[in-house]
């Protein structure tokens, strides 16, 4: 019975190991939401013979905000920048620019909450995808790319 007592009062003064809510599970299933919506216009990529690159990034972004992420790339290859957003997001835009910051003109794909660019750049070095949205409220988005 005294062992009983001391796991209780040691389980009452320790603090607790993990608090969920459901606004943190709401922010996860968006971002679950995001990714697996960029991963989808991926997909129709690959059928081309694009590689989807390893890893990508997740935000959260609201009405007229930008992201801005450098990434770099080689000449002769071809990408295509994907971004997709959780529900809230209504209209998202994907632009690339040069290491001046000059865009740079890419092939459009624009279906609401899901944006692609795609170019082929003509040189080696760094470039800037600009992650911007356009409509909607505070979301989730994730930023992926592919190549070949």
């Amino acid at each position: 019975m005294n062992l009983n007592f001391s796991w209780l009062r040691l389980l009452v003064l320790l603090p607790p190991i993990g608090v969920f809510s459901f606004d943190a599970m709401a922010a996860t299933d968006n971002e679950v939401q995001a990714r697996s919506g960029a991963l989808e216009v991926a997909g129709a990529f690959s059928n081309d013979g694009f590689k989807i690159r390893d890893g990508y990034w997740s935000d959260t972004i609201s009405p007229k905000e930008s992201k801005l992420i450098e990434v770099n790339l080689y000449a002769g290859n071809q990408y295509w920048f994907i971004t997709a957003a959780s529900d809230a997001a209504k209209h998202l835009s994907v632009r690339v620019y040069n290491e001046n910051g000059k865009p740079i003109s890419t092939e459009p794909y624009e279906n609401n909450a899901k944006s692609a660019a795609g170019f082929s750049p003509q040189y080696s070095g760094p470039y800037y995808v600009r992650v911007s949205e356009l409509e909607g409220a505070p979301a989730a988005f994730c930023l992926l790319y592919s190549y070949k």
